[in-house]
């Protein structure tokens, strides 16, 4: 097998993976809940994949309630070594047209109802999110989304909001002045929990709509972005394919950024000063550093 486990979190309208040998259901438990759904791991050759659908099969989890910290975790237990992250957006550029797709390369954060952080009171760290993407995994993704004639993007920065309303006008306005590219509401805080994981983490960004910047434009619905999602998701399934297939050749190196040891330089909590009970719930994130 290869040394390759890629971990897929399927966004809006992507609940399952197609072509799948040997694919099983697994269920996992973590300290931090159930994940959205049961993970269903297989092979496409001697690519080793596990999938789970971020809002569960059926979309029954909002933005707010998808349950990120047990995905991560879940995701790391189950041996993952990289995360490639599916997510639904809306443009905020012209150029960025409905259908397209778009390999993010910066995040803003603007979500306040969720945990964002493993860590906290009795072990704390620090992780750097300068740079949230792991560029080799965005370019093998992005290359392989071309091959299945979408038209990709390369860079842009994702704007996460809470949700799960869509945006007002001047909100979407001041996005744009702020120089975002899309929107979405999922990849924040999935991104910042993946690098405290030390799982190298990328995105492709689907564009389904122009959000509602565009005054002379009708404003976004979820009735008519699911047409445009249906297309992306199709393309989506068939880059995932393309992707696992240019791996099974490709040995994996860790990460140019050094994402799979960022805790060396991020814990901050003296030794002597750690929480066991806060300990024993990292052991699957931060083990490597904890000795948990």
């Amino acid at each position: 097998m290869s040394d390759w486990v890629i971990g897929v979190i399927g966004g809006s309208g992507l609940y399952a993976i197609d072509g799948l040998e040997n694919a099983r259901e697994e269920r996992i438990e973590t300290p931090w809940g159930e994940p959205s759904d049961a993970l269903v791991r297989g092979q496409v050759g001697n690519v080793e994949m596990v999938f789970l659908p971020r809002h569960g099969r059926g979309h029954r989890l909002s933005p707010t309630t998808v349950p990120y910290r047990a995905n991560i975790d879940a995701l790391k237990r189950a041996g993952c070594t990289d995360i490639l992250s599916i997510s639904a957006c809306g443009s905020l550029r012209e150029a960025l047209a409905p259908g397209d797709f778009v390999m993010v390369d910066q995040f803003i954060d603007r979500t306040f109802a969720r945990e964002k952080s493993f860590f906290g009171p009795g072990m704390v760290a620090h992780v750097s999110m300068a740079e949230p993407i792991c560029g080799r995994l965005s370019q093998l993704a992005g290359k392989a989304a071309e091959t299945t004639g979408a038209n990709v993007h390369w860079g842009g920065t994702y704007l996460t909001m809470e949700g799960p309303q869509f945006s007002s006008r001047a909100e979407s306005h001041m996005y744009r002045q702020w120089g975002c590219d899309v929107i979405g509401m999922t990849n924040m805080p999935e991104a910042k929990l993946a690098r405290e994981a030390e799982l190298p983490y990328a995105t492709i960004a689907m564009v389904t709509d122009y959000d509602c910047w565009r005054d002379d434009e009708d404003a976004v619905t979820v009735t008519n972005v699911l047409e445009i999602m249906h297309q992306n998701s199709e393309r989506a399934k068939q880059a995932i394919a393309s992707l696992v297939q240019g791996l099974q050749d490709t040995p994996r190196t860790p990460s140019p950024q050094g994402i799979e040891t960022c805790l060396d330089h991020a814990l901050i909590t003296a030794p002597d000063a750690r929480d066991p009970a806060v300990l024993a719930r990292l052991e699957a994130v931060a083990g490597r550093v904890l000795g948990t």
